[in-house]
This record gives C-alpha cells, sequence and structure tokens, in this order.
C-alpha cells in the first residue's frame, strides 16, 4: 500500500496529534507496532502524518482511557463499538463498578437523537443523584456534550435540537449550583466568554467545578464584549477570568482576544482558558494558563491557593 499523502486529503502531521489528544509520540509509534494503529502516512520528508479521521479515533480512545480502559481493550475496535462505549461510559458507574463490568449504555445520547426530552431530564437528573456533581460533569456530561456536538456535525441532530439540549443541561447545572453553599472564599473567579461565542454550557461545567473547590464564582453569561469583561473584573476584585472556548471561534481571535483582555486586567488578575478549541492547546498566549480539562480545575485552584499563601 502507498503510504505516501495524497495531495488534497486532510492530514496533520504527529506534532499536532500530539497536542491534540495529550498521547505522546513514543506512545503512538508503540501501538503502530503493537497494534497495528494508527497507520500513518508519510510526507515527502518522511515524516508520520495522520488522516483527520485517525486523529478523530484516537481522541476518541483517550477518552476512553482516561475513564479506565486499557489500551488493548479499545484500539482495535471499529468507530462504531468505540461510540457506543464512549456512550456506555456515560452511563455514570456506581462506585463498585469498573469499566470493563458496567452496564449497556443508558441511551442518552438516543434521547437526544429522538427528541425524548423528558427521558433525557429523567435519566441525567437520576445520574447526578447517584454521583454527586463533579462526577456527574466529567463522566456524565462532559463526554455526552462532546458526541451531541459530534452527532450535530454529522447531520444525526438538527440546530433545534442541539439547543433543546442545551437547555436542558442548563437548567440541570443551575439548579445543583444554587444547592452550593455561597462562598466568600477566594479565588474569585469571573466567568464569561468571548463576543463571537455564543455556546455557556462549558462556562457553566466550569462554574459548577470551582463552586464545588469553595471559590466565589460570578458569571456574566456569553457573549461578552472585551472591555465590559475587564470593567467587570475591576469592580467585582476578582483573581481569575474563567473563559471558555469552543472551536466556533477564530483561532486567530482567540489569540488575539485573549491578549488584549490580559494587558487590559489590573495585576495580579489572572486569565485561565478552556474548552474544546485547538488553538489552546496548539498556541496559547503565554500569559494565559489553559485547562485541558474539567478536572484540572481542582489542582489549578489549589495551586493558585499555594501561591497566594508564598505571596
Amino acid at each position: 500500500m502507498n503510504d505516501r499523502i495524497v495531495p488534497g486529503s486532510r492530514m496533520v502531521s504527529i506534532a499536532a496529534v500530539e497536542r491534540d489528544t495529550g498521547l505522546s509520540k513514543d506512545t503512538l509509534r508503540v501501538w503502530e507496532r503493537r497494534y497495528g494503529f494508527p497507520q500513518p502516512r508519510r510526507d515527502g520528508h518522511g515524516e508520520r502524518i495522520y488522516p483527520c479521521e485517525q486523529l478523530d479515533k484516537l481522541l476518541l480512545i483517550k477518552r476512553l482511557l482516561d475513564q479506565g480502559f486499557r489500551p488493548g481493550k479499545v484500539i482495535g475496535r471499529p468507530m462504531t463499538e468505540l461510540l457506543r462505549l464512549a456512550e456506555g461510559q456515560t452511563a455514570a458507574l456506581r462506585p463498585t463498578e469498573t469499566p470493563e463490568q458496567s452496564e449497556e449504555p443508558t441511551g442518552y445520547l438516543a434521547c437526544v437523537v429522538e427528541q425524548r426530552l423528558d427521558d433525557l431530564r429523567l435519566q441525567l437528573s437520576q445520574a447526578l443523584l447517584r454521583l454527586g456533581l463533579a462526577r456527574f460533569i466529567v463522566e456524565v456530561l462532559a463526554p455526552l456534550t462532546t458526541m451531541v456536538g459530534e452527532a450535530w456535525s454529522r447531520g444525526r441532530i438538527q440546530v433545534f435540537g442541539e439547543h433543546r439540549y442545551t437547555e436542558v443541561t442548563q437548567s440541570l447545572l443551575r439548579n445543583a449550583i444554587a444547592t452550593i453553599p455561597p462562598s466568600t472564599a477566594r479565588p474569585r473567579v469571573l466567568l464569561t466568554t468571548f463576543p463571537q461565542e455564543p455556546h455557556g454550557l462549558g462556562m457553566l461545567m466550569a462554574e459548577a467545578m470551582f463552586a464545588l473547590e469553595g471559590a466565589r464564582c460570578v458569571s456574566l453569561g456569553v457573549q461578552t464584549p472585551l472591555g465590559e469583561i475587564a470593567a467587570a473584573a475591576r469592580a467585582e476584585l476578582v483573581d481569575i477570568v474563567a473563559l471558555s472556548f469552543t472551536p466556533v471561534v477564530n483561532p486567530n481571535q482567540v489569540v488575539a482576544g485573549l491578549t488584549e483582555l490580559q494587558k487590559n486586567l489590573p495585576l495580579p488578575t489572572e486569565v485561565w482558558a478552556g474548552g474544546s478549541a485547538p488553538v489552546l492547546r496548539r498556541r496559547p498566549p503565554s500569559a494565559v494558563r489553559v485547562l485541558a480539562s474539567l478536572v484540572n480545575i481542582g489542582p489549578a485552584v489549589a495551586d493558585w491557593r499555594a501561591r497566594q499563601d508564598r505571596v
């Protein structure tokens, strides 16, 4: 088989795969030898390059590995099986279960696709009660939201269906956040999105994780002008401005906006950014702290407090 790049095909370098998935180059090469996947091609210089569909599969494999699956159990499976496994992982494993022992998928994604929103609301509410808010967000809501976005991009969900899913999940999250006792502790965190970013679910999940860490949260909602973000940060005396990004925002706008915002904030206010926008991993501004996952919020807050104790 010719493993050279086909002109016009969509390919990514091994460095880009490493950045986007968090899998090291050495790991990719070991899997290539041991499991026969990924199957890179070569560019004109003989360097490994990967078709975008292989990157999609690697992202899904990494998500399953983060949930406890072993490489040998998942790498050789086709995408259809991996998607079913990923949906099964959102079934909210009980503490005594392991991923290999978990029950069959409960059909969260099917509820969205078929617009059975009452069923979805009930199943998610039960998962929230069973797991608690932090595990519910990390193990259920975040991966499910990713799958909903993927289903929308493939035409399985219409725009109104995605909007209704967002309404159900945002309502559930807001009610859960309201049960967390208000905090006056630091850090004080301002949460919002840039004017080009209409999606607020990631920001709401982050707010819940910050609140669970005892931070005082101030939410401005979505699509706030940069000048207003800076003004609110000064008025509220916040320590951190936290922003959420999806790939809908132009990468240049992300980088330029973060750089401009940082310059307009009073010292020592920090800017933290997270979300699914690839530019955050590829070329984040040096003064911005990028959180690769919602689970990083807790350690990041602990690190911030430790640094304040040393001042």
